[in-house]
């Protein structure tokens, strides 16, 4: 990305010298107004394709929230709210699913939202072709979509998913113009056409999305305080990867929203006039996963010793500066069915040397790096630039050398995200940062269920930790299928944090600034910030 960084370096200079002169009024009453374009600045990775139905990554939902809309929502305290779909029937054993849709509905080409849509969408994330990955995951126990009429699609289930209605909340599984979909990839890559408030007018790569209201909007998001569309006009989307650049543009006001933001900059945010937003995502916890699969982490004893060692918590103190919290389990903390174990993550230097002497890594070379037949304990850990903050790269860094100081030699490899996700792909990792955002404790299937060993159509696999445990895939199996599968989670999640193939760090991070702008929600799916109520403030 050399021009990407070019451009940005260009910009920081006159934006700091307009930040240093435009110091906001925090006492300043802002008023709302009607229309205008906001501009919000994106530190995440730029999308290589606008449909969410094709890979399946946060930035491509950070977007489409804003023109696609799925079936379902979530709330914040994690109920399920109609959406696209108005109701649902279960059968007794789980397999069939009975959905009541909206006949109020249509795609902005002109398409009725309706049954026939719904199967095209579900088939469209099934098509090998498409190159799914997290939509995929989500429907690929959907065996049969039967329309039964215009406002009424039943499917039929391979295997009970109790995680159903949250699959088809998520942003990956939104709906999209069935025309739309015909069109071919290319083109719908470019501009994916839905039900939202907003539509994709331009996309030029490596600068911005253009986004225009939606003027026939019918209002069916909760968050949505109004009938019809949006206050805004539009919104231009800019990529903007270096976080002082973007820090800089929202104090000037050439933007009004950033994500990202450093640390620092949110807790110096209150009493400048700026809003901050901590919307924290659901399903599973930022971690470090252990590749248990090949060595040295194929030793538990050796997994064990690295997490006793990492001694993360005085890092997460300082880099982080009280904007993220230490968590003790897979899921993250907005997930009431989260559990935790901290004595499984005490800091125990001698302990963990002990457990590597008693795997038979007795010896030392030069530089301290334990060895074993003539192999040096080596950790590679490929580090993804577009999605590890500066703060979490400098944790890594600080993980980095405490474990050396028990004998680790970890090779941290920052790359951007095509490379990183090549690494995975071919297994050339020890331990990786793999953040996975769905909805919901089923995510602890996908992650740590042995099944997740398999690549699914994009070459993705999401099961980093090369987890394949009987009793593991008992407890997800049982999960899926109970319509009370409280405790089997809970039993999930003991056996994935006692295989020390898991180290949790914090929830995964979201954070927003504002300024200049109101009535910026985030929706309880995975947190993405919506703008159908938003309006600018002079």
């Amino acid at each position: 990305m050399p021009s990407r960084a070019l451009a940005a370096a260009a910009l920081l200079a006159p934006l700091v010298l307009l930040a240093s002169c435009a110091a906001p009024d925090a006492g300043e009453e802002a008023t709302p107004e009607e229309g205008g374009t906001l501009v919000y600045a994106t530190g995440d990775a730029e999308p290589t394709c606008l449909d969410p139905h094709v890979g399946g990554n946060y930035p491509q939902a950070l977007l489409s929230t804003q023109y696609l809309e799925p079936l379902f929502g979530r709330d914040a305290e994690g109920a399920i709210q109609p959406w696209l779909a108005t109701d649902w029937e279960t059968s007794g054993d789980g397999l069939t699913w009975d959905l009541t849709l909206r006949d109020d509905v249509s795609f902005t080409d002109g398409t009725p939202f309706d049954a026939e849509a719904v199967k095209a969408n579900i088939e469209h994330l099934q098509d090998p072709s498409t190159a799914s990955s997290t939509g995929y995951l989500a429907v690929e126990q959907i065996d049969e979509i039967e329309v039964v009429d215009a406002a009424h699609v039943r499917l039929r289930l391979s295997t009970p998913k109790s995680a159903l209605l949250e699959a088809l909340s998520q942003p990956w599984t939104a709906m999209e113009s069935p025309a739309g979909i015909a069109r071919g990839q290319d083109e719908n890559c470019q501009a994916p056409i839905g039900t939202g408030p907003f539509v994709v007018d331009e996309w030029v790569p490596q600068q911005r999305v253009v986004l225009s209201r939606n003027d026939d909007y019918v209002a069916t998001n909760p968050e949505a305080d109004h009938d019809g569309a949006a206050h805004l006009d539009g919104i231009e989307w800019r990529f903007i990867p270096d976080a002082a650049t973007r820090q800089a543009a929202l104090a000037s006001g050439e933007v009004d929203v950033i994500d990202n933001p450093l640390p620092s900059d949110i807790v110096s945010a209150e009493g400048q006039g700026i809003e901050h937003i901590d919307a924290p995502r659901p399903a599973s916890s930022n971690r470090i996963e252990l590749n248990s699969a090949q060595a040295p982490f194929d030793d538990i004893r050796v997994r064990e010793a690295f997490v006793r060692a990492a001694d993360p918590n005085p890092g997460i103190e300082s880099l982080f500066l009280g904007t993220a919290e230490r968590s003790y389990s897979p899921l993250s903390s907005m997930e009431p069915l989260a559990y935790a174990d901290p004595a499984l993550f005490e800091t125990d230097a001698d302990a963990a040397s002990a457990l590597l002497d008693e795997a038979g890594w007795t010896e030392r070379d030069d530089d301290g790096t334990r060895l074993k037949d003539g192999e040096r304990l080596t950790v590679r850990f490929p580090v993804s630039t577009d999605q590890s903050t500066a703060a979490e790269q400098s944790l890594f860094e600080q993980i980095q050398e405490n474990a050396a100081g028990v004998g680790f030699d970890v090779v941290l490899d920052p790359v951007d995200l095509s490379t990183w996700y090549g690494a995975l792909g071919a297994h050339e990792y020890e331990a990786v940062s793999a953040p996975y955002t769905t909805v919901g404790p089923d995510v602890l299937r996908i992650l740590y269920h042995s099944s997740g060993t398999v690549p699914a159509p994009s070459g993705y696999f999401a099961n980093h930790a090369m987890l394949q445990l009987p009793e593991l895939d008992e407890a997800l199996d049982a999960a899926a299928s109970a319509l009370d599968p409280d405790e089997r989670y809970t039993e999930a999640q003991r056996i994935v944090l006692e295989s020390y193939a898991v180290l949790p760090l914090y929830d995964q991070q979201n954070h927003f600034l504002v300024k200049g702008a109101t009535g910026i929600a985030t929706l309880g799916t995975v947190a993405t910030p919506t703008f159908v109520n938003a309006q600018l403030t002079d």
